[in-house]
């Protein structure tokens, strides 16, 4: 450890961006701390994906015996309820997991709010002086609130991953990631669900005729989009909620989700007093994750960046950073192909180069209609397509799909996207069959 200082690097946060590298750090030898004031793990593991993806396995399997109606018998429906203790009792555990993971390699915690003094202190609780040689920023995001009379009648994702009981009406404000999981849980969990769009476009950032082909089966669903809605307050109407949005329009809920975003949790953190950059995007880093103070980096989702806010982002990151604090390397950061998917039913799955961007440079798009291929038909998937995109010399560069499946399918061809597999490489790769890893190999 450093007589100068209390650790070598310290970092604020818990999450991805901290623990993935942290643990490791410490074990190589080099003095570590972490602060964090709520949960040891962040987002992912107690409020994010972890716990969607635990309620949503429900929703999958619901609607694969809707497809198979007349094969299995029997109604088949979720439990609201009894599927969030599900999802409590796979949660609960995994905090003092890492918390264990992070002190038996020998790091140490410590509890509470960090705020700057100078780049190599900073003050916890307002009590707590902390001192270290460098500091990573690892705050995340948090939900974003719209301001709007009445915004504090709203609530954010967190509170709906912990709704023990399940409004009849739900009202979902915003159409990115949370918005449309949120939607598709509650829809097949038997609530009214309205989602109400600040543009006319849902999930901007996913292949717009897949997205329509989500959007198309949730209305079929009973799910209702308002597009252009101008939501402009919120207020209590007896035991329900009104929304005034559009033309003066109203709309009477039981249950408000403001899911308009996420943005940097930097608020309080005094940023400005030791002079780091930041917007409204986050955290300003060059390629070597360091701010424009010198021992102070940042990684995970609260940088400035353009890659997808994902779990395995802040992985990447956290790791190089171990590698760069312990020696391993002094070489700029190199992202590898970072994929991305919306859990809605059905899934859309992205990797590599957007169809957009294929069409503007000329290569090649291949559209595999899904659903007529033997092993979707096997669970009977109405929805399935995918787009594969080749280069001029034939590589795989992107792909997206939308089906059930989506995600396990553009797992299987991240390697050949990453490493510029050529077609003689690729038909030397045989997979198990049958699986969808197969079939996603077998149409690259």
């Amino acid at each position: 450890m450093s007589e100068k200082f209390d650790y070598e690097v310290l970092y604020i946060g818990a999450g991805h961006a901290t623990f993935d590298g942290a643990a490791p750090l410490a074990e190589s030898g080099v003095s570590v701390g972490v602060i964090e004031s709520g949960l040891v793990g962040g987002t992912c593991p107690n409020r994010g994906c972890n716990a969607k993806i635990a309620l949503d396995e429900p929703v999958k399997v619901t609607r694969e015996a809707q497809r198979l109606n007349g094969i299995l018998k029997g109604d088949i429906s979720i439990d609201w309820t009894k599927n969030i203790e599900h999802k409590q009792e796979i949660i609960d555990v995994l905090p003092q997991g890492l918390t264990d993971r992070l002190e038996n390699a020998g790091a140490t915690i410590i509890k509470g709010f960090a705020q700057f003094q100078d780049e190599h202190t900073v003050i916890v609780d307002d009590q707590k002086k902390v001192t270290a040689e460098k500091i990573v920023i690892a705050t995340g995001l948090r939900p974003h609130r719209l301001d709007i009379p009445g915004t504090d009648l709203a609530h954010d994702s967190e509170d709906f991953l912990n709704l023990k009981k399940l409004p009849k009406k739900l009202t979902i404000i915003g159409s990115g990631y949370i918005g449309m999981e949120f939607a598709t849980m509650a829809n097949e969990s038997g609530a009214d669900v309205t989602v109400m769009l600040h543009t006319d476009k849902v999930l901007r950032k996913f292949y717009q005729p897949y997205v329509q082909k989500v959007v198309d089966d949730l209305k079929k669903r009973g799910v209702t989009f308002i597009e252009n809605s101008n939501v402009q307050a919120f207020a209590k109407k007896n035991d329900a909620y009104q929304i005034t949005y559009g033309d003066n329009q109203t709309l009477t809920t039981d249950w408000i989700l403001d899911a308009t975003g996420r943005i940097p949790n930097l608020d309080n953190l005094g940023l400005e007093k030791i002079g780091v950059k930041y917007d409204k995007t986050g955290v300003f880093v060059n390629d070597h994750l360091q701010t424009n103070v010198e021992n102070i980096y940042a990684a995970g989702d609260v940088v400035s960046n353009d890659l997808p806010k994902v779990t395995p982002a802040a992985y990447f990151e956290s790791k190089y950073l171990m590698e760069l604090f312990s020696g391993q390397t002094q070489d700029a950061i190199e992202y590898p192909v970072i994929p991305s998917v919306v859990f809605t039913s059905p899934r859309i799955a992205k990797a590599g180069m957007s169809v957009e961007e294929a069409k503007d440079k000329g290569y090649k798009i291949s559209t595999n209609d899904l659903a007529n291929y033997w092993y979707y038909q096997v669970d009977k998937e109405p929805i399935a397509e995918s787009k594969q995109i080749h280069d001029n010399e034939g590589h795989l560069v992107g792909v997206t799909e939308v089906s059930d499946q989506a995600e396990n399918a553009v797992n299987a061809l991240l390697p050949a996207i990453q490493f510029k597999f050529d077609r003689k490489q690729v038909n030397q790769l045989i997979g198990i069959f049958p699986s969808i890893g197969y079939a996603a190999w077998h149409r690259a």
